[in-house]
């Protein structure tokens, strides 16, 4: 590097490239979305805490999965918002390598909670009479926080190569936030280092996860097999079939972003899939749990009615 090489200190992130109007409606249902994530994270996280029933090993990771989805939607969505309205689309180095990092933790994190319920469905299924000896509660703490540590700590190491790097020429993020790949575009030295890093937290972070839990739920759909009794054959596939959808809608569009190879219009289809976990997945997570699970139709009926009766 030469002496006389201006650092970059500031971004600019060129989000969308649509006319005013257009990203006007996009500020409108992207908001009605948004709005629809807290909502619906946040009903979950109330019936959890208000209803004794729902005080289980499944919910308690429940509770944490939307928490990670409120913290993940905003961490991205409402600077976003934000520049579809403004014309300074800047961002600082400071709250873009900020960014990063929160979203990077929030995602691999999230990755392991599912992990850890499609266990715990395992063992209440597989192992129903030895279930509350091992989802104890101690058991669901430490693998509730090993989940959220090992997340932050990925997180950082990729956070902590990013920093290495030297920012000096251009300054143009092609997203709608500071994402780990488009970032790495800007910077002005050799990143296959962090290329290599990348794709092997992928494996670690997705394809191994991925893998237990197809493994989790092969052994599940054995034993619902053979489950004599209609109604709770019916539960189980309920249960299991909203977490599946969960699985599929975010481990799908994570492995296609980072692991498959890249298409004629790599930074579009990044935006695309970016928007999907970052906003869509976070706004469904909620329905599926909700839509297709007794317990929580249940629970928030028991919640309503006790409302109507005070």
């Amino acid at each position: 590097m030469t002496e006389n090489q201006t650092w970059v200190t500031e971004f600019v992130l060129l989000g969308f490239p649509l006319s005013p109007v257009r990203q006007v409606l996009l500020f409108g249902l992207f908001s009605l979305f948004y709005a629809f994530t807290l909502l619906g994270n946040s009903t979950i996280l109330v019936l959890i805490w208000l209803d004794s029933r729902l005080h289980t090993p499944m919910y308690f990771f429940l509770s944490h999965l939307a928490v990670v989805d409120i913290a993940y939607a905003s961490n991205n969505v409402p600077k976003m918002l934000a520049n579809l309205l403004n014309k300074e689309k800047t961002i600082s180095l400071v709250p873009c390598i900020m960014q990063t990092f929160l979203y990077m933790a929030f995602a691999h994190t999230e990755c392991l909670i599912l992990v850890m319920m499609s266990y715990d469905r395992y063992v209440a299924i597989c192992h129903p009479l030895r279930y509350t000896v091992i989802m104890n509660w101690t058991a669901c703490t430490v693998q509730a926080v090993t989940s959220w540590a090992c997340g932050s700590l990925l997180a950082l190491v990729h956070v902590v190569l990013i920093l290495r790097l030297p920012f000096c020429g251009p300054h143009e993020i092609n997203h709608f936030f500071c994402e780990i790949l488009s970032v790495l575009k800007l910077a002005c030295a050799d990143t296959w280092l962090n290329q290599v890093v990348i794709f092997a937290a992928s494996v670690f972070i997705l394809v191994g996860p991925l893998c237990l839990v197809l493994v989790s739920y092969s052994r599940i759909l054995f034993a619902i097999l053979r489950i004599e009794s209609g109604e709770g054959r019916r539960k189980a596939f309920s249960i299991c079939s909203s977490h599946l959808c969960v699985v599929g809608l975010y481990f799908g569009s994570a492995i296609v972003m980072y692991m498959a190879p890249k298409s004629r219009h790599p930074e579009e289809q990044q935006k695309i899939l970016s928007l999907f976990y970052s906003l869509f997945n976070p706004m469904l997570n909620p329905l599926i749990y909700s839509l297709r699970n007794t317990d929580v139709k249940g629970a928030l009926k028991r919640v309503l009615w006790k409302e109507r009766s005070m």
